[in-house]
């Protein structure tokens, strides 16, 4: 394991992926002691819906791990609307918050959809919104109640109005056929971005959640493509003699950090992609790969050997000197910043044990989360809870997610097969608040 860094670099990562067609299965493993009683009443309908709004929302909170929802056969009444509730019914049961709605066809395949969240002790409602949405949406509009929640009673915005993107392959390991996919946060409405013969590696999200890159090895080499998400265009944006990997959207979306050998040795360069303009940053016998943005876009992590060991360094993204800022561990690369800034992801090595870390960008104080010998590529939530990474169940390579605090773990599982380079979006496309009712 310990040229693993290099084939990083030099290899990409060739390793055996998994089956393009399955569903994510997305599984507590653990979750916060004392997670928060909450009942979510299936919301009232005329006429069938294609998706149960309640359901959705009752899985979004119980996978955060933060929350308990009371499973439909406790409840005690079905309420649909405030006038309905009896909130001594739901103090009796000793849950906390209390979900109420309802949703009514107003024309062919559009549905108004209705909620109100309440303080059952103090009898009181905390937010409500009305929606409209086409059948297609409806999953969408139920992650978006599902952020509201839990905004409502965490003060942290929610990120399951989110997508995942990651690589799968299908067939035997010889002939396999590479898949670019992109599904909701929960798992659902997979989309195949790309498909492809030869491996598909490293993507990475554009900030506004548009646009992906990545590494093709079509025409068998190495290639960087940004590819628009809804419409299937896409932009050969690298391409020189060796190693192009490991691209990175700016925060503004407009220029492209990746790393070249096309001079000889691995640096890392920044592309501008409206004039395709490129610059090289850093200058060093080592191999220099990996490079991550800061929020702010002023500076740049990448992964170096230059002092013996694969660690993290930060430069000036106009270029300049490079500081190294991991001392603790043998091996510490793939730094990804966390959305404000404030904590770095990483992968720590000791020995033969590979696992995901988190650092303090002031205090330099790193803790580590995970507890598998093979975690890699670590992805933050678009709000900072939690870390999506790769590791390995077995034989078997699959997702998984840990807080940052470590104490809500999930397993993501192919139904056949391994999944590998995940990257959680941005946050996504908010549908219209047609109006608040009710509002406090």
């Amino acid at each position: 394991m310990s040229i693993r860094f290099f084939l990083i670099c030099i290899l990409s990562l060739l390793l055996p992926l998994g089956s393009a067609t399955a569903a994510l299965t997305i599984n507590i493993t653990e979750g916060v002691e004392g997670a928060l009683p909450i009942a979510i009443v299936p919301f009232g309908q005329e006429t069938a819906v294609p998706e149960d709004i309640a359901a959705i929302v009752a899985s979004d909170l119980r996978r955060s791990g933060r929350f308990a929802p009371l499973p439909e056969r406790d409840l005690l009444a079905r309420p649909h609307a405030a006038a309905e509730v009896n909130f001594g019914d739901w103090r009796a049961l000793g849950t906390d918050n209390l979900v109420v709605g309802n949703i009514r066809a107003i024309g062919p395949g559009q549905y108004e959809v209705r909620f109100e969240l309440f303080d059952v002790f103090r009898g009181a409602q905390l937010t409500g919104y009305r929606f409209t949405s086409g059948a297609q949406e409806l999953r969408t509009v139920a992650h978006q109640i599902s952020d509201i929640i839990y905004e409502t009673l965490t003060g942290q915005p929610g990120a399951f109005n989110t997508r995942i993107g990651y690589v799968t392959a299908s067939g035997a390991k010889r002939g396999q056929t590479y898949s670019l996919q992109v599904a909701d946060s929960d798992g659902y409405n997979s989309q195949t971005i790309l498909t492809s013969k030869q491996p598909i590696l490293s993507p990475a999200w554009s900030p506004d959640g548009t646009r992906l890159a990545y590494l093709s090895f079509e025409n068998r080499r190495q290639q960087i493509y940004v590819q628009d998400v809804s419409s299937g265009r896409r932009d050969l944006v690298a391409s020189y003699p060796g190693l192009n990997g490991a691209p990175a959207f700016s925060p503004d979306g407009r220029r492209l950090a990746m790393t070249l050998s096309k001079d000889g040795n691995p640096e890392i360069y920044v592309l501008n992609l409206a004039s395709k303009a490129l610059t090289r940053l850093t200058t060093n016998a080592a191999i220099d790969t990996e490079p991550t943005w800061s929020p702010d876009g002023n500076a740049l992590v990448f992964t170096s050997d230059r002092g013996g060991r694969p660690q993290l360094y930060r430069m000036s993204s106009s270029g300049g000197t490079a500081q190294r800022i991991t001392f603790e561990g043998d091996y510490n690369a793939k730094g990804v910043f966390s959305p404000n800034g404030d904590m770095l992801a990483m992968i720590q090595g000791q020995g033969s044990t590979y696992r995901i870390a988190v650092q303090n960008i002031q205090s330099g104080e790193v803790r580590v989360l995970t507890d598998r010998s093979l975690d890699e590529s670590p992805s933050f939530a678009p709000n900072g809870s939690m870390i999506l990474y790769a590791t390995n169940e077995g034989a078997q390579g699959e997702l998984a997610a840990v807080s940052i605090d470590g104490r809500v773990r999930q397993s993501l599982v192919l139904q056949e097969g391994d999944v590998r380079e995940a990257v959680w979006s941005p946050f996504g496309r908010k549908l219209t608040v047609n109006s608040t009712f009710n509002q406090p």
